[in-house]
């Protein structure tokens, strides 16, 4: 059956209905409701540097399969560095920019990229998705194609398939069947037991109190705060705003109804700080945090204690709190490995690409392993 391809230049070009069908509504953030929040509120647009051109397939029956799909200009907002790669294309004399990535903007979380209708043959939709991709990219002249963050299975599919494959780490929580956070600590050697715990009574001593809110609760006042929130850290980070827009947090978020999870610190009654959270069906998903002021530990409570007893309290099977940090290494956080995959066009630079990223993997693997060592985790005997 004949397959033929499509690149939209925005989700509103298809139905919520029809990309959600085929895409579901468990991850959150390939949700229509998301992707196409993140182009009408101005945050992944061609004049930030994200252009869309999703990609669909179809066949007699209708949509086949669909990939997020955008052509940048830049590599901000994607959590997998190639800048070095750029600087290399310049030396050759060659763009790098505009180049294509299949991610989920500002959203360093693993998950599917690729999504097909339950009857799809997978290795036939792979085939004409990766056809489509080479033949759009030799088009236009594009220097490469970027899959970030896909799931293991997904990114060892692509190495077999000829695209490079790179790895990184980052550091996840796991509940093993926990009944409250003593539970979880219990585990803990003595030493990193009570520094935790500290910690914890550092906030309380600050009259602090913390409120976890879910989806329908969050009224408008407070996604209007915790946007100030969210431009004060990125004020003090980096020296902007942010790249998410004061009405992706007053009109996207709302919409995602009980995929949101936020926790507001108070202090004399008043918000202070914050947290936001996405969550699936058994993944919770720290995103982003804000302050007014620092506050001894707060950030560990609203970004990691929290968000354990959220997935303690529900039943969650992971918590992925967000890229980089390994002071979550000693808060019980295990380090993991992400992926993401890459197809270059010129040959010349592919066989360097492809030199770096088997170096960069086995560096990898050693820092994963010694990263295990430092968890708290008493030893298990023998």
């Amino acid at each position: 059956m004949a397959i033929t391809a499509e690149f939209l230049t925005g989700l509103g070009k298809v139905s919520a209905s029809q990309w959600n069908a085929v895409a579901g509504t468990d991850y959150p953030f390939l949700r229509h409701e998301y992707l196409h929040g993140l182009e009408q509120t101005g945050c992944a647009t061609t004049e930030t540097g994200w252009q869309p051109c999703h990609l669909l397939l179809r066949d007699a029956a209708g949509i086949l399969a669909l990939m997020p799909l955008y052509l940048k200009s830049h590599s901000y907002g994607e959590y997998v560095f190639d800048w070095s790669w750029a600087d290399a294309w310049q030396r050759s004399g060659l763009h790098y920019y505009p180049k294509l990535v299949t991610a989920i903007p500002f959203t360093p979380a693993t998950g599917p990229r690729l999504c097909a209708r339950p009857d799809a043959d997978s290795d036939q939709v792979w085939e004409a998705a990766l056809d489509a991709i080479r033949q759009f990219a030799n088009r236009q002249g594009i220097s490469s194609w970027h899959l970030l963050f896909p799931e293991e299975a997904v990114a060892s599919r692509l190495l077999r398939a000829g695209l490079h494959r790179r790895t990184a780490t980052q550091f996840h929580w796991f509940n093993n069947n926990y009944s409250c956070f003593d539970d979880f600590l219990a585990g803990f050697t003595s030493r990193k037991r009570k520094s935790l715990r500290r910690e914890r009574a550092r906030v309380a001593e600050q009259g602090l109190t913390l409120k976890t809110l879910r989806g329908h609760e969050i009224e408008q006042p407070q996604w209007q705060q915790f946007y100030r929130f969210y431009q004060m850290t990125y004020a003090k980070r980096s020296g902007h705003g942010g790249y998410l827009t004061r009405e992706f947090f007053t009109e996207t978020a709302p919409r995602m109804g009980e995929h949101m999870i936020m926790t507001l610190a108070y202090q004399q009654n008043r918000a202070v700080a914050g947290a936001l959270y996405f969550r699936s069906a058994d993944t919770l998903y720290g995103r982003y945090w804000g302050c007014e002021r620092e506050y001894d530990c707060l950030h560990f409570e609203a970004c990691y204690y929290q968000g354990i007893e959220y997935c303690i309290a529900n039943g969650l099977r992971r918590f992925d709190p967000g890229a980089q940090g390994e002071h979550k290494i000693q808060r019980g956080f295990r380090p993991v490995p992400t992926w993401s995959n890459h197809w270059i066009a010129d040959p010349r630079l592919s066989a360097a690409v492809g030199d770096f990223t088997r170096s960069e993997e086995q560096h990898n693997d050693a820092y994963l392993e010694g990263a295990a060592t430092l968890l708290p985790f008493r030893k298990s005997p023998g």
